[in-house]
């Protein structure tokens, strides 16, 4: 199961146990970094674990020091990957820890753990774990209670399948001393809204107090920010680092487009798909299978997939209203429930992401060729056909049901993140172009000799 899932259960299983948990983000990274902005880990006072941050470098020194880096609220902590590097400003005192050096048993929270921390080591804006990366990777770290509320809007935009851009404030020179101050909001750690203040005009909060509340009495100071960070392009699955300078201080942001999963839906439910089912779940995706024969299309046979269904040839609604925004493998190694899915499916080229059909290329345009002539107007598969993939799948080498699995993950996975590959590894494309080529021309065949028949009736 892909991490996002397991942080998801995690955090419901401790809220339920009542037992304390830090979660850590990355927040922003620098240079070479293992993840991207945006990657967690959830630590729990118990000792369990779920998530990456890194490539496993900086997991062990971050589960012991979670719990002692939030006891006064959430902060952001930066990790240097490079060949421990110096930081002083005055090039003479290092400001810096090797992971050599740092004592890993000292300074956690958890259970059965001391707790004693020299402050240098404990306030030290920049831990350098000489890696030789030469990265850095700047990370969020807050309690579940203050988490939570960010959780649940991720379980909302899995199960509604509608995105949401969130502002997270990940650090501020503004500074106040007492509660009346009119910044007194700027806590690091806030989470704002986007979308809603961008469609609508409110500014809503994402916390544990007032989660989806509009707030009425914010500061100008975060009134700017969001006017500011509302002129930013977040496109899926991406997330940005802004800063914004205003007239009492500058503040920075971590600005993430939350997305739905990657969903994925195949047509015929043979033994060869249950390697792609697995992989497409290590991957995160909704994954739903259906057949039109009832002895193969059952749980038990793909007890990882989210839904497996029965579905009739000539339920074209539910066939549409599966695919919706999905990637769409046909591989049933039957030619009527083929030529059946893919008949419908030709003609709604938007509806879906991708479009792959399994089996060699002749096969596929055969297909193609008993579906139009049962067309009055062919043309209709044009954009379905330039948008399909046959034969389905990247060629990787290989054999066998895993290797074929591989070839289309990578290759719905580039479809779906628009990554151009070589063509060398697919003849897809050339493939496609010249089919199209041809099956426009077939038309326009068609109807010159329709028109001249009916052009010779008229006659007489």
């Amino acid at each position: 199961m892909n991490q996002i899932a397991d942080i998801l259960k995690l955090a419901r299983e401790a809220q339920q146990q009542q037992v304390d948990a830090v979660l850590a983000t990355v927040v922003r990274t620098e240079g070479s970094a293992y993840r991207l902005a945006g990657a967690m880990m959830l630590i729990c006072e118990d000792g369990r674990s779920v998530g990456m941050i890194s490539g496993g470098c900086l997991e062990p020194h971050i589960i012991k020091r979670a719990f002692w880096l939030t006891r006064d609220g959430a902060n952001v902590q930066v990790y240097q990957t490079g060949d421990d590097i110096e930081y002083a400003e005055n090039g003479n005192v290092p400001a810096s820890i090797s992971e050599d050096d740092f004592d890993f048993d000292r300074g956690s929270d958890i259970k059965g753990i001391d707790n004693k921390y020299d402050e240098q080591d404990i306030d030290s804006d920049e831990l350098n774990f000489g890696l030789g990366c030469n990265g850095r990777v700047h990370v969020l770290f807050e309690r579940l209670a203050t988490a939570m509320p960010l959780l649940n809007v991720i379980s909302q935009v899995r199960q509604s399948q509608q995105p949401v851009t969130v502002a997270t404030l990940i650090r501020s020179t503004i500074h106040f001393n007492n509660q009346n101050n009119p910044n007194s909001e700027l806590q690091i750690g806030l989470r704002l809204n986007l979308d809603n203040y961008i469609k609508l005009g409110k500014l809503t909060a994402i916390d544990a107090n007032n989660s989806g509340k509009v707030v009425s009495n914010a500061s100008s100071t975060v009134i700017h920010a969001v006017d500011v960070l509302a002129k930013y392009q977040i496109f899926d699955n991406s997330a940005k680092y802004i800063k914004v300078d205003g007239e009492d201080g500058t503040t920075e942001w971590f600005v993430q487009r939350l997305e739905p999963q990657i969903r994925l839906l195949i047509c015929g439910a043979g033994n060869d798909v249950m390697p792609l089912v697995t992989m497409a779940k290590l991957q995160d995706w909704h994954v739903t299978v259906v057949d039109s024969r009832v002895q193969y299309a059952t749980q038990r046979r793909f007890p990882q997939a989210d839904r497996v269904m029965v579905l009739a040839l000539d339920d074209s609604d539910t066939l549409l209203k599966l695919s919706k925004n999905t990637a769409v493998a046909l591989m049933s190694h039957s030619l009527s429930q083929d030529r059946a899915r893919l008949g419908v499916l030709l003609e709604h080229a938007n509806h879906y992401k991708y479009l792959g059909q399994l089996g060699p290329r002749y096969r596929t345009e055969r297909l193609i060729e008993e579906i139009s002539t049962k067309l009055t107007n062919p043309a209709s598969l044009n954009l379905g056909i330039k948008k399909l993939h046959y034969p389905i799948g990247y060629k990787l080498g290989g054999d066998g049901p895993e290797a074929l699995a591989l070839g289309i993950m990578a290759q719905v996975n580039a479809v779906v993140h628009n990554q151009n590959l070589s063509a060398e590894n697919s003849d897809t494309h050339l493939s496609n172009t010249n089919f199209t080529t041809l099956f426009s021309t077939h038309i326009d065949s068609i109807e010159t000799t329709a028109t001249s028949a009916r052009a010779a009736i008229n006659l007489s």
